[in-house]
């Protein structure tokens, strides 16, 4: 059907440049080979909006609107990665001693929704950013721990 309006728009547009007007149907199907009666039931259905509660199929058990995928949403495996990757990263991260846990959860804001900085975590834990940096560094050398580090690897993009 698709293809029919596509031709039917093709020779009305250039039957508008021939003519000078709009043309009528039968006109239109002259040019397409096809009667009247079915240029104007084409016309009705290109012009016609369609509900995506419309249904499909032979059992008509589903709606036009199933099919349309949702670009905004994450697929249901991205959804599964996702978790896996929050649980793992926190069995990881409570492995550390809390105060390591805390400095890392929001220095790189894990579960905190934003980064914070050096200052603003002293200023938290009423320490020098300094000493906040000793801790953040002293956490990120445990993880890299090969014990650690397997356990997240699976997660990253290139498998290294």
């Amino acid at each position: 059907m698709i293809e029919n309006i596509n031709k039917l728009t093709r020779t009305s547009r250039s039957l508008v440049q021939e003519l000078g007007r709009e043309p009528t149907a039968e006109e239109i199907g002259e040019h397409m080979d096809l009667p009247a009666s079915k240029v104007r039931k084409i016309m009705k259905i290109a012009q016609a909006p369609v509900s995506l509660e419309t249904p499909v199929g032979e059992e008509e058990d589903s709606h036009l609107g199933d099919f349309i995928e949702d670009k905004n949403s994450p697929s249901p495996i991205d959804e599964v990665i996702s978790a896996n990757l929050r649980e793992q990263t926190g069995n990881v991260l409570r492995s550390l001693s809390p105060r390591e846990e805390l400095v890392l959860r929001m220095r790189f804001g894990v579960g905190e929704g934003s980064e914070h900085t050096l200052e603003e975590v002293g200023k938290s834990f009423n320490v020098t950013r300094e000493r906040i940096r000793q801790i953040e560094s002293k956490a990120l050398r445990k993880l890299r721990h090969p014990d650690w580090a397997q356990k997240l690897r699976p997660f990253l993009d290139d498998g290294a």
